[in-house]
């Protein structure tokens, strides 16, 4: 009977509502990601990225991560070491801290996010005039 009226609904609401810490942090985490999980926690980067895995959602939904606190909402998926980017894309099913055959060698870089759009990306130096002038509006 409860589940002919919905309710089954409601509990599965209430329960996914405790499971995000209550009703602030489900608003909160909503607002972040315009998405409302429960999941299992399989790891942490070092950027204090955490990556979960539910497989009762459909293939390519059932691993997320969810962006560390301190870059708020200005997040993207250059964010993502590779190692914890292949596990995302199911390029392998080990997270990278299960993973012995993942190769760490002291010439290898660490991993850096993109700098595209912000004030610390990469400008070439060049000598040549350009092509292009810019218009100034008279004063």
């Amino acid at each position: 009977m409860a589940k002919l009226l919905g309710l089954d609904k409601v509990a599965a609401l209430f329960r996914l509502i405790r499971e995000n810490g209550g009703v602030f942090r489900s608003v909160r985490t909503l607002f972040r990601t315009d998405d409302l999980k429960t999941g299992t926690l399989i790891g942490e980067d070092k950027y204090g990225n955490r990556y979960y895995e539910n497989n009762m959602y459909f293939v390519g939904r059932n691993r997320w991560v969810i962006y560390a606190d301190r870059v708020g909402f200005n997040y993207d998926g250059s964010q993502v070491p590779p190692e914890w980017f292949g596990w995302l894309h199911y390029k392998t099913d080990l997270p990278p801290h299960k993973d012995p055959s993942r190769p760490k060698y002291k010439w290898m870089m660490d991993h850096t996010q993109n700098m595209s759009g912000t004030d610390q990306a990469y400008m070439p130096y060049s000598t040549t005039r350009p092509k292009i002038e810019p218009w100034r509006p008279p004063q």
